[in-house]
């Protein structure tokens, strides 16, 4: 955590060079102002790294999270009322009912805040103990943007970045080396 926040501020130093070499993969992204992207996208990632020892109330993020992040992402889904439960099965026989078009449009869709987090949160009802990326390097250059992290290998869990990019102003995301 220390390295990858270190990174988010000043990008990758020869400390890093003396690791083992990572596995890194490039998002390439488009965007009007394709620093800015970058500039939005450090600033989100910083704030959740720099919280992950001692991880926030889920109340407490809209405080602590870029206002312009808070509002891109989409409105929290009400909690079950007392007694009821997520019907697992029932979702996942409405995901199975959808065609391809259909899921790819609810993978275009804002993820709530909560759900984002989700992936960064270090307790035992999150995922961040099992996160798959780190951020690792970004810049700019003739085609737009890019953001490289560290994974666990390819394929890998990148949803939450594709949304942290596209929240922050990119557009046309591509994966690759």
């Amino acid at each position: 955590m220390t390295g990858e926040l270190r990174r988010l501020r000043s990008g990758p130093g020869a400390e890093d060079d003396d690791q083992l070499r990572p596995f890194l993969v490039r998002c390439r992204f488009t965007a009007e102002d394709p620093a800015q992207v970058i500039a939005n996208t450090r600033a989100v990632l910083t704030c959740v790294v720099a919280q992950m020892t001692e991880w926030p109330a889920d109340e407490l993020w809209p405080q602590l999270l870029p206002n312009w992040f808070i509002q891109r992402c989409a409105p929290e889904t009400p909690e079950p009322e007392h007694g009821e439960h997520f019907d697992t099965e029932a979702w996942l026989r409405q995901w199975r009912a959808m065609t391809p078009e259909e899921r790819a449009a609810v993978d275009q869709e804002p993820w709530t805040l909560s759900g984002w987090l989700y992936y960064f949160d270090p307790t035992e009802e999150g995922m961040g103990d099992d996160r798959s990326w780190w951020w690792w390097h970004a810049g700019t250059d003739e085609s737009g943007g890019w953001v490289q992290v560290a994974t666990t290998g390819w394929p890998f869990g990148s949803g939450s970045l594709s949304w942290l990019i596209e929240a922050s102003g990119g557009t046309d995301l591509v994966y690759g080396p």
